[in-house]
């Protein structure tokens, strides 16, 4: 039995998703430990792919300060501690971490019970707890580190279906993430004016707190665009898309490169060791990407700059940096007979 722990945010919990899909291809059903705080309960609390979810009350360490960091590792070690009973009572053999605080239990918990720790890094900057475990941990997995024991990064097989080559610059995708991004929402507004008027389409993710608002937008100015907050269908919107304008969190990087689709990316600027920056200029670096920072973007300019782009040229090549099966590499890995 396998035990999959980590979360808070949908760049890990998709990872999570990926690898507890690939195991129910092989008729096994994992457990899931995440935490009461983040998405993880919203994600998994009702997911019957795993044979039981738990949700423990961890915390973050990192940005705590005295007495609060004191206390909130305290929970962490008292929660490892239950996940040792949890480990025991579903005789798990292998724990799966994909990261952020909600790992910390089972991820100590683990190394407590003797159980092999195997951990996947999203992305180009390693976060402080994978970091700390990294030596620890029977494997790491990461398709930015080059000394990582599996490079392949798990994406849904229904991104590499609709892989297509863009040739025209019909229809501009706005993703903020299931969050939303005020910032590519406000810009997604000020361009689409002037989108509409060169004749090309827009789909909007929103995220939420501003779906409300930004869908009346666009029906007092008369422009169709395919506005929502959430969807779990994220692989049919992108089919339609010939650009997308994006954070970089990683999950949507390596979804937007699985489907062929180019991309400009804004990174979060106030992202942790500003990952986001870093998961981005991988594909900046070999022209198959544009990054820029909030402060630098005019919507005129910005238009200009992405027509000149070949899209033809940057999908074929976008297509060759990621290939299918990531979670069968990874899985095929950890229930590989041990010497």
């Amino acid at each position: 039995m396998i035990a999959i722990t980590g979360g808070g945010t949908g760049g890990h919990l998709v990872i999570a998703r990926a690898i507890k899909e690939e195991l129910n291809k092989r008729g096994l059903k994992p457990i899931y430990i995440g935490s009461t705080a983040g998405q993880d309960k919203a994600w998994f609390e009702n997911d019957t792919g795993f044979e039981k979810t738990y949700f423990l009350e961890s915390r973050g360490v990192v940005n705590k300060k005295g007495l609060h960091k004191l206390l909130a590792l305290f929970s962490i070690i008292r929660s490892a501690f239950t996940c040792k009973t949890i480990f025991k009572d579903h005789k798990i053999k292998y724990v799966f971490s994909v990261g952020g605080y909600s790992a910390a239990p089972a991820s100590f918990g683990a190394l407590l019970s003797g159980i092999p720790l195997y951990i996947h890094e999203q992305n180009a900057i390693q976060g402080k707890l994978n970091s700390l475990l990294r030596p620890f941990s029977k494997a790491f997995f990461s398709s930015y580190d080059t000394q990582a024991t599996i490079t392949s990064y798990p994406v849904s097989e229904a991104f590499f279906s609709i892989r297509r080559e863009r040739s025209d610059l019909k229809t501009i995708i706005f993703l903020g993430g299931s969050q939303g991004a005020t910032f590519i929402n406000h810009l997604a507004l000020n361009m689409a004016k002037l989108l509409h008027q060169e004749g090309i389409s827009i789909i909007h993710q929103t995220g939420k707190k501003e779906f409300e608002h930004i869908k009346k937008f666009y029906e007092e100015e008369g422009i169709q665009a395919d506005v929502f907050d959430f969807s779990n269908d994220i692989p049919t919107k992108l089919e339609r898309a010939d650009f997308a304008i994006s954070r970089s969190g990683a999950s949507t990087l390596w979804e937007l490169c699985a489907a062929s689709v180019p991309a400009l990316f804004i990174p979060y600027p106030h992202a942790a060791a500003n990952h986001q920056y870093f998961n981005a200029k991988m594909l900046a670096d070999q022209n198959l990407a544009l990054v820029l920072p909030q402060s630098d973007i005019d919507p005129l300019a910005l238009l200009t700059q992405i027509k000149s782009i070949n899209l033809v040229n940057v999908s074929k090549s976008l297509s060759q940096m990621i290939h299918e099966g990531g979670a069968k590499e990874i899985v095929d890995f950890m229930l590989q007979p041990k010497k």
